[in-house]
């Protein structure tokens, strides 16, 4: 069984051989080729080399295209800038001081630097590896988009204060990452990330009237497409998870802040959940013992259909024995 089975297998609700492996890598893996973050954020041929390499070195069942949340929000005309070892930043929003819409760039995700670098990525990944990995690529929530548009404060403010608005400009959010999602597909994608970790940070009230609805609306226009969806949101979301349970996801992503016992009991068996371990605390600063008994113990905790990933991304400076560790496979259980 190779890892594109494995992890289809597990999203089909068959035992596997063992449990896939999914952890999300950025600066590690780009370090770990001798690279570094601005390269791999800006140049497809380093994410694609960076995460075929840990693949294979580690054990990973799934090629990730994810690198930074600003992909989109330079296809919208905001200027995006480069830091060798850091998260690429948007220092002007281009909604910063503006509600007017109309002077955005309509993103093309065929056409748009860096949203075409992602379809590339995917391209490769899709000719070098079709059947043997899963590919898995990523757009921006409705809440993840809006704040990088208009920046976190200012949406915040718009929810409470301009919801019309705040609507307008998730559901401009929505139509652009589905066609971004689509273009993903078409390359060859079969599985898309959705990052909206903003909507951690609503109340459930919010969440319920406007983030939700959109979310819906994303995530089934994608399950249309024919990709699976799996949903990172960072953080605790404890508070929004009867929401949560009305999405049509097939994976969700579980931060190391949440009781992942809470998660099941509400999203039930027809969610494979993966996480939770804490990046920096149980991956970057345990051990291999500490990492393999937290896993086995999340999983003894949630059943199936589960997968092993960390909280969030695994961060530079872990040790390679470490995350080897968190990669050992572990059996599936009847």
């Amino acid at each position: 069984m190779n890892s594109f089975e494995r992890y289809l297998g597990i999203l089909q609700g068959q035992r596997v051989d063992f449990l896939p492996r999914l952890p999300i890598l950025m600066q590690f893996a780009a370090e770990y080729i001798g690279s570094n973050y601005g390269e791999f954020a800006s140049d497809y041929h380093a994410l694609v080399e960076a995460n075929a390499r840990c693949a294979e070195d580690f054990g990973m069942d799934q090629l990730s295209a994810i690198s930074d949340p600003f992909r989109e929000t330079q296809g919208f005309g905001a200027e995006i800038v480069y830091v060798k070892d850091g998260v690429p930043r948007c220092p002007h929003p281009p909604l910063e001081a503006s509600k007017e819409l109309a002077t955005l760039v309509r993103p093309n995700p065929l056409q748009s630097e860096r949203m075409l670098d992602r379809v590339k990525a995917i391209q490769s990944f899709k000719e070098r590896f079709d059947g043997q990995y899963s590919i898995l690529g990523w757009i921006e929530g409705p809440t993840a988009e809006a704040t990088d548009l208009r920046s976190m404060s200012n949406f915040f403010v718009d929810l409470i204060e301009d919801k019309p608005f705040a609507a307008k400009l998730m559901d401009l959010c929505v139509e652009v990452g589905v066609e971004f999602a689509k273009a993903q597909i078409d390359a060859g994608a079969d599985t898309i990330g959705i990052g909206d970790a903003a909507a951690s940070q609503v109340s459930p009230r919010v969440y319920q009237k406007l983030i939700l609805p959109r979310q819906k609306r994303l995530i089934q226009a994608v399950k249309d497409l024919g990709a699976f969806v799996r949903l990172h949101i960072c953080g605790n979301i404890t508070h929004l998870l009867p929401g949560i349970a009305e999405l049509n996801i097939d994976i969700l992503d579980v931060d190391h802040s949440v009781d992942m016992a809470a998660v099941r009991q509400a999203l039930g068996k027809k969610v494979v959940l993966a996480g939770n371990i804490d990046p920096v605390s149980g991956v970057l600063r345990g051990t291999p013992a500490t990492i393999r008994e937290t896993m086995v113990k999340t999983y003894h905790t949630v059943g199936n259909p589960y997968m092993i990933t960390a909280g969030c991304e695994i961060p530079s400076g872990t040790p390679v024995d470490n995350l080897k560790a968190l990669c050992e496979p572990i059996p599936c259980r009847p």
